[in-house]
């Protein structure tokens, strides 16, 4: 009986992130009120306060969901002799990603429309936590520069070209943007992957 509900629950929540969206598409976010959502995912205002308290907690929980499918598709074992190879991997993993998910992420008004940084940030927190850990594991550190700054520096551009890739669906090209990497990424030497 209780995964009857929880099934419920994650397709309510489903139709309540599809109407956030649609709305978010043709309005800013602050324009949107709560009878807004219900009315569009014909969910009863009543239900929709079942799950959360405002619209906030609404979105709050869709970058969530988003930030934790993500990290999941990218918290892979990358094999990669060198770490400009693991960047290129990387990069293909979060382009894959963008390009199954990009009617979600082109939608997100979020980005567009919302001139915010929310989808950048879970883009971004997302990138860092895996990045780091896997660097950390697979990687000796023959520099002076903490990993944390290395994950830091590569991460911050390859998730802000990603979220402009994004921004304009219509001419995202995953790979003239893993050619652009290629070339700007030098070869370095400060980290060697571990012998396994």
């Amino acid at each position: 009986m209780k995964k009857k509900e929880d099934l419920r629950i994650r397709k309510t929540k489903a139709n309540l992130y599809r109407s956030l969206l649609q709305l978010m598409e043709e309005k800013t976010f602050e324009e949107i009120k709560v009878i807004d959502i219900c009315s569009t995912s014909m969910i009863n205002r009543s239900t929709f306060y079942d799950h959360f308290n405002d619209k906030y907690e609404l979105l709050a929980s869709l970058i969530e969901d988003l930030k934790n499918d993500l990290v999941e598709h990218i918290d892979v074992q990358i094999e990669a002799n060198s770490i400009k190879e693991y960047y290129i991997e990387l990069l293909k993993l979060l382009l894959e990603y963008f390009e199954k998910n990009l009617n979600v992420y082109s939608s997100i008004a979020i980005v567009k429309k919302n001139n915010n940084s929310i989808a950048f940030d879970m883009m971004f927190d997302a990138s860092l936590e895996a990045v780091t850990k896997r660097l950390k594991e697979n990687y000796i550190n023959k520099s002076d520069i903490p990993v944390e700054v290395i994950a830091l520096f590569y991460v911050s551009g390859v998730t802000k070209i990603c979220t402009e890739a994004i921004k304009d669906s219509k001419e995202f090209n995953p790979e003239k943007l893993i050619n652009y990497l290629e070339e700007l990424l030098p070869e370095i030497d400060y980290l060697e992957p571990k012998a396994i």
